[in-house]
């Protein structure tokens, strides 16, 4: 043990601590500073950024026998308060640099240091310094946070006052459509929203700390499991195995179509006959400390038969193949699609036909924050688990049965959360800190490292996709044949729905009269396959939007062209056969045409022998909800201050959910004339909120923001006096009128049938994506250069917010085109190896174009918006590789190497 006097934010600290404990963890845990996030613990994100001795050190791999005595030291704390905020800090909330929020104390730290050591830094030094430093965002994209550092730096040289980035309410009050801060803004940028890891270090002292018993080979049969060597270790309190689970011990799937071959309870709470993947959990370590229970974990002894690994789709697929679960073909749920006539006659008459297979990788969520949870008892005698979810009611019900209790008894709070980008539509770590907390009697605390997060948390199901399109000459598409296989690792969680998206979206965007195609869902023993942003888009329209350029050269047409000639109008019908509820896409060419003139100059003046530019354009679509009559409930009540309430879980994982909530809720209380802050939030806890529905399928400012509207016109109804004035709330209480009004709304839409062919979504997302690439000849390197993005999502509710969605999903299409893959188990379990795109990987150029077509089954005309900017800007990426120099890259991502091979090939 070492003693330390340090200067902390300006006071004098004592700290008695190991030497080898980070600084990170002594100033989170000794100091109570919990601004400092350990993100990857590895030097990789820059979460933990502090200042020390005026130089910016990523605390989490500095040990305390490397600080000085007498240190001084800065973290977000020092900097500004809710109450007294610096400009650094007023610039992030003006520019709506914080999302999820879990980066940004780091990035405020960041930035303080930048502009002390160079007050007037230019874009590009900001970019290298943050490159430099490893201040890694998952949410935003990047180019606001640029945005705010110069602000920032200009309000500090005096050269612009700070009156000047607060936000003003229009005169009319009004708050939707505008650039409102949303309401956790001051929390996240002054270090003070408190993530899962924050809360658990305020959890009672008897609290125990859990650590994860994990296969480490991707299948096999367990033998035994010994844990009687680690209950001996010091501090250990209890080895959680499935002998201590009461219930099923299994999370259902919750199967969503009859002709699926399983029967969704195919995935453990903890392994009990099988390991169906590298990571799956075999025992639960509950300790006094985080240290006694890791330390315990290798003392579990597992005895394992080893059996034939299938990593890929068609490795399973293969005939000799055995069930990874007996009893269900590992091809478990197949789709069809049938939409107008036979396409074979189609096909022999066509007078150009173009095919090709392309592959979308297993690409991971790469959250800074990793995953995190904890479950008690509370004195009502339910068990109450907090964690990440962005589904509470939907994985109560999943994990209820495995648990053995009932749902009455068990109540779901999503903690506020550091993105996830999709991953926590699947439990994770849900059944295991209940298993955990109902096994002990104790509280439980339970956090993923990083390589837990990508070892043990689902990832994009990858696609393998074969398809065809056959054209008139003059380029009118007449039908298109597809055939895609769905490799959704070994739990057969929302697989099926997953494997409709290519029925729903292979094509989608065109006028397509005439399809035929089949596809699969496949289990394997990679990753689980969940939810992630786009959901089946990216996968689908990747080999269609590259198809499409590959029709167009062989047409002799320019790409941009043969789009337009192609896309919805009036009388065209998608791939389901439905209507669009807009046709705003010929207008959204129509702006975009000048800009992609301007770039193809732009790219053949700049072009040399050595590097060269091109152009790409890709075109996404996508629906705004769970398929057919998607539903959602909120709640809204007057209190005695005659504010209000909304309660509401639609869940926030850093796409804006408070102002979504917020925005909406002003917007239909507009006629009682409340000011924001006289509309408060309880968000997020089943115990106190109805059940308003997954925040997944872009679903939730469509379903949930209707359900919104409808419980606040609800209220006002009730409170309208038949003079047209509104009652107070004593007067409610006077006349014994209802205080609280439930919101209930069904979206007006129907499954598909077995052909693939209904009206599975109300309101629809259009994206149109231009990219900008230069190709290195001698290393095949891409760099994209600028992303231009012309997006419908319906009238826009808050500008920052849908901004920020778009820059941070494009950014995400960039490294889903580039760099990121989780194929590799070992080579891909960290940031830098599974190839997370930092600042210098992202353009500083990305620039949105709104059409606002109003949506008219969306609130107040809005449609969705977080999974339009990851359906196609990939392709675009990839295309305009090929315009470049002419190398077509099917398989993602288009790492150097593949390029380089087509340049030589």
């Amino acid at each position: 043990m070492i003693k330390l006097t340090l200067f902390v934010n300006g006071v004098s600290k004592q700290v008695v601590c190991e030497q080898d404990e980070s600084l990170a963890n002594v100033l989170r845990q000794n100091l109570g500073l919990t601004s400092v996030k350990v993100g990857c613990g590895s030097g990789q994100c820059g979460s933990c950024s502090v200042i020390v001795d005026g130089k910016l050190i990523r605390s989490c791999t500095m040990k305390m026998k490397r600080v000085k005595e007498g240190a001084c030291i800065t973290t977000t704390e020092g900097i500004g308060t809710p109450s007294h905020m610096h400009p650094i800090q007023v610039a992030w909330m003006a520019h709506g640099g914080a999302q999820c929020g879990f980066c940004t104390p780091g990035f405020i730290v960041s930035v303080k240091a930048l502009i002390d050591s160079h007050p007037d830094p230019s874009r590009e030094d900001i970019r290298d310094w943050f490159q430099k430093h490893r201040n890694a965002c998952r949410c935003t994209g990047y180019q606001q946070l640029v945005d705010a550092t110069q602000d920032a730096a200009a309000v500090m040289r005096g050269d612009m006052k700070i009156e000047e980035l607060e936000f003003k309410i229009p005169d009319d009050g009004r708050i939707w459509n505008t650039k409102y801060p949303r309401p956790s803004a001051v929390a996240k940028v002054t270090g003070t929203w408190d993530f899962g890891a924050d809360i658990g270090l305020k959890l009672p002292a008897e609290t125990l700390q859990c650590a994860l018993v994990q296969a480490e080979v991707s299948h096999a049969k367990i033998i035994s499991i010994d844990t009687t060597e680690a209950e001996k270790m010091p501090g250990v309190f209890k080895v959680v195995t499935h002998k201590d689970v009461k219930g099923k011990n299994r999370i259902t799937g919750l199967i969503t179509f009859p002709t699926n071959k399983g029967d969704g309870w195919d995935r453990p709470i903890l392994c009990d006959e099988k390991i169906f993947q590298y990571g799956d959990a075999i025992a639960i370590v509950c300790a006094d400390t985080e240290k006694n229970a890791k330390a315990a974990v290798s003392k579990v002894k597992v005895e394992l038969e080893q059996l034939p690994e299938y990593m890929s789709a068609p490795a399973a697929m293969a005939d000799d193949a055995i069930e990874i679960h007996p009893g269900t073909p590992n091809v478990y749920y197949t789709q069809k699609i049938a939409k107008g006539e036979d396409t074979a006659p189609i096909f022999d008459k066509a007078d150009v036909v173009v095919e090709g297979d392309f592959y979308t990788s297993r690409q991971p969520h790469m959250p800074i924050e990793p995953d995190v949870g904890f479950a008690y008892t509370d004195d009502e005698g339910r068990l109450c688990i907090h964690s990440k979810s962005i589904g509470l009611h939907l994985h109560l019900y999943m994990i209820a049965p495995g648990l053995g209790v009932e749902p009455e008894n068990l109540v779901l709070v999503q903690n506020p959360t550091g993105g996830t980008f999709g991953y926590k539509f699947s439990p994770t770590m849900e059944a295991l800190v209940g298993a955990a907390s109902l096994a002990t009697g104790r509280p439980v605390f339970l956090n993923y490292t990083w390589h837990q997060q990508q070892t043990y948390t689902g990832k994009r199901s990858p696609f393998l996709t074969w398809m065809r399109y056959a054209a008139t000459k003059d380029g009118k598409l007449l039908g298109m044949e597809t055939d895609w296989s769905v490799d959704h690792g070994p739990y057969s969680e929302f697989g099926d729905l997953l494997t409709l998206r290519g029925a729903q979206y292979i094509g989608a965007g065109y006028d397509i009269p005439n399809i035929r195609g089949e596809g699969r869902t496949v289990c394997t023993n990679h990753a689980w396959g969940a939810a992630f942003r786009g959901y089946g888009a990216p996968e689908s329209e990747f080999p269609s939007e590259v198809l499409m350029d590959e029709l167009a050269e062989k047409l002799g047409m320019d790409p941009f062209e043969l789009r337009y000639k192609n896309v919805y109008r009036e009388g065209s019908t998608t791939p389901t056969g439905q209507d669009p509820e807009v046709y705003s896409l010929p207008e959204m060419f129509d702006i975009l045409r000048p800009k992609y003139e301007e770039a193809k100059k732009r790219a053949a003046a700049n072009s040399t022998a050595e590097v060269k530019r091109g152009v790409g354009i890709g075109l996404g679509v996508y629906g705004s909800g769970l398929d057919g009559p998607d539903s959602s409930q909120v709640d809204i009540s007057i209190n005695a201050d005659n504010t209000v309430t909304v309660y509401s879980c639609w869940e926030d994982h850093g796409q804006g959910a408070d102002m979504g909530t917020l925005g909406t809720a002003h917007e239909a209380l507009r006629p009682l004339n409340l000011t924001p802050d006289q509309i408060r939030l309880v968000m997020n806890d089943t115990s106190k909120a109805p059940n308003a529905g997954p925040a997944g399928g872009s679903r939730s400012q469509v379903v949930t923001g209707q359900a919104t509207r409808v419980a606040c016109e609800a209220l006002v109804e009730a409170m309208r006096k038949p003079d047209g004035s509104f009652r107070t709330y004593d007067e409610m209480v006077a006349e014994d009128l209802p205080l609280r009004y439930e919101g209930k709304w069904t979206a007006p839409a129907n499954d598909c049938d077995e052909n693939g062919q209904g009206n599975p979504f109300c309101c629809y997302m259009y994206g149109l994506f231009l990219s900008e690439v230069a190709v290195e000849l001698a290393t095949g390197k891409t760099t994209v250069e600028k992303m231009t993005t012309v997006a419908d999502v319906g009238v826009v509710n808050n500008f920052l917010v849908v901004d920020g969605q778009i820059h941070g999903g494009v950014a995400q299409g960039i490294g889903l085109a580039l760099s990121e893959d989780y194929e590799d188990i070992k080579k891909h379990s960290t940031m830098v190896g599974a190839g997370f795109p930092y600042i210098k990987q992202i353009p500083d150029n990305m620039e949105i174009i709104y059409v606002e077509s109003p949506r008219p089954d969306g609130p107040f005309g809005a449609s969705g918006v977080g999974e339009m900017p990851l359906t196609a800007p990939h392709a675009a990426v990839i295309n305009a590789i090929a315009n470049a120099c002419g190398v077509r890259i099917r398989d993602l991502p288009a790492l150097p190497e593949k390029v380089l091979a087509g340049l030589k090939g």
